[in-house]
């Protein structure tokens, strides 16, 4: 579980996180939505610690990352996972050599149980046969698994994705928010993804919260999205039309069910 109280951010006299407050929960795929500008991409920074907030706290299980020593903060960084946008493997490594970087950087395990647990993560996202191929023989799905299979190589607790089907199709975009879904349930570990993809809030956002200006406008689940009176959102999902599909997902289920 990650807390975040009153977080607060300026650059240049704007303020681009205003008070915040959020929960983020284990065992749970919690989303990050809303325009572009409108501060989700510092709140994230700020989370992971790339960031420092003006004010506020920042609590890893009651821990403040913002009240941290060096060795502290090396440590629960050891217990991050991070899916870059672009996927930001190396070019020059095979697959299997991007899934170990973390473990021969970070890891005390030997060099055979290295690759037994690169082999194993591989085997996890669906990626077994493509271990001694290289970024650019893969395709970009294939390119996002890999670095699934590396962000949880170190078995980490909480799990950060920024903008993860970015650049995908619907399809394959259906098939990572479903991989990112499952392997947090399956090791419950605190996933939060900053995203513009409507169809990731219908399909797996159990935990949303919308950011509008630097403000937290509203916190729910995927079916409370759907039923929401606050105007800022509305605006937001009706732009994005992820309310009329919202609604239709919903009939649609309706119907199956009579």
């Amino acid at each position: 579980m990650i807390e975040v109280k009153h977080l607060t951010k300026s650059f240049e006299g704007r303020k681009v996180l205003d008070d915040i407050d959020a929960l983020f929960e284990s065992g749970k795929t919690n989303l990050i939505i809303g325009r572009s500008g409108s501060g989700k991409t510092v709140m994230m920074k700020a989370i992971i610690g790339l960031t420092r907030p003006d004010e506020g706290q920042i609590l890893y299980k009651n821990r403040n990352i913002l009240a941290m020593g060096k060795n502290e903060l090396n440590h629960l960084r050891r217990e991050m996972g991070m899916l870059f946008q672009g996927s930001a493997l190396f070019d020059s490594m095979t697959v299997q050599e991007n899934v170990m970087f973390p473990l021969d950087m970070l890891s005390r395990a030997t060099a055979r149980e290295r690759r037994k647990r690169a082999g194993f993560c591989l085997e996890r996202v669906g990626l077994s046969e493509a271990h001694d191929l290289y970024p650019s023989e893969i395709s970009g799905g294939m390119m996002k698994r890999a670095a699934i299979a590396r962000a949880i190589a170190l078995q980490p607790q909480y799990l950060f994705c920024d903008e993860p089907n970015s650049g995908l199709d619907p399809k394959t975009a259906l098939v990572i928010d479903d991989l990112i879904h499952g392997i947090t349930k399956e090791y419950g570990m605190t996933t939060i993804v900053n995203t513009h993809d409507m169809n990731s809030v219908v399909n797996i956002g159990e935990n949303i919260i919308f950011i509008s200006e630097g403000i937290k406008e509203w916190q729910g689940t995927k079916e409370q999205v759907i039923s929401s009176s606050n105007t800022a959102l509305n605006d937001f999902l009706f732009a994005s039309d992820l309310l009329r599909k919202a609604r239709e997902l919903e009939n649609r289920h309706r119907e199956e069910t009579r």
